[in-house]
């Protein structure tokens, strides 16, 4: 690792754990009606079976949302292990009888992520103290063992490989930035500024533990955003409460940017097929 010229410039390290794939679709309500998914021909078992069993994954889950209040009509998810795999999860989709009722809207690629803000801070610190350098090897001894014991902790590993939760049918979803803007320029903060500003942040989201699931995906280099938001909660209002409150927090308040919030419930695959098929009659 090529030491870092400045503590400004450094970046945190970051564990990483499934690729996750959110795709937005509209109900295409032209679509031939020799093409509707109420066919059930060998054909159409063949194919919805063979589609239906490559979505099961032992790595990874996939879901559907029925959206509330948006112009789009169904977010779909995908978490998996590698990005070959949601790539194939993807064609999967595709195979889908219902899918040639469906028009994508948007999709956004990222990975699910855990910033080790605090331990990245904590050890530039040390290494200015002993006269050394970010990513020396002393540095780099360190942040190994370190962030691997981070990667075994029972919290961490729930951030990187998420399950789906069985009592929580609402979802949001929603993408964001950090702000690059004169005077108010997250990536020329220090380390331990952004450790402080992140650590507050993550106070607010643990008051929530066990009304909201909270899944941050990293998505720098994969899309224009650089993190995606994924949010499960038994009340919808929970969503409100959350998202007010870290917007008041100094992190959100002065370099969050938000893209567009979809919200909708969990659907089950037949479920989709009908709803699919309802709207286009």
């Amino acid at each position: 690792m090529k030491p870092s010229p400045s503590p400004t410039a450094h970046p945190p390290e970051t564990l990483e754990g499934w690729y996750a794939l959110h795709q937005v679709y509209s109900i295409d309500h032209a679509a031939s009606s020799n093409e509707t998914i109420a066919r059930v021909d060998s054909t159409h078992r063949t194919a919805r079976n063979s589609a239906a069993a490559a979505l099961a994954s032992d790595t990874g889950w996939s879901a559907a949302v029925k959206l509330i209040g948006s112009s789009s009509d169904l977010l779909v998810v995908h978490f998996r292990k590698t990005l070959d795999d949601i790539g194939r999860v993807q064609d999967a989709f595709n195979q889908l009888p219902v899918a040639d009722c469906l028009r994508l809207d948007y999709s956004f690629l990222s990975v699910t992520e855990a910033g080790l803000y605090h331990l990245t801070a904590q050890l530039a610190k040390q290494a200015a103290e002993r006269g050394g350098a970010v990513g020396d090897d002393e540095y780099t001894t360190e942040l190994t063992r370190r962030a691997a014991a981070e990667r075994d902790s029972a919290h961490v590993q729930r951030r990187l490989y998420p399950p789906l939760p069985p009592d929580m049918p609402y979802v949001c979803f929603y993408p964001m930035s950090k702000r690059r803007q004169t005077g108010q320029n997250w990536y020329s903060l220090t380390l331990d500024e952004r450790s402080a500003l992140m650590y507050t942040h993550g106070l607010t989201g643990r008051r929530y533990a066990g009304r909201v699931l909270q899944i941050i995906s990293g998505a720098i280099g994969f899309d224009a955003w650089e993190w995606g938001v994924t949010l499960f909660a038994k009340d919808p209002l929970d969503f409100k409460k959350l998202v007010t409150d870290m917007r008041f927090d100094e992190v959100s308040a002065k370099y969050a940017e938000f893209g567009d919030f979809y919200v909708g419930k969990l659907v089950i695959l037949d479920q989709l097929e009908q709803l699919v098929e309802t709207s286009r009659r």
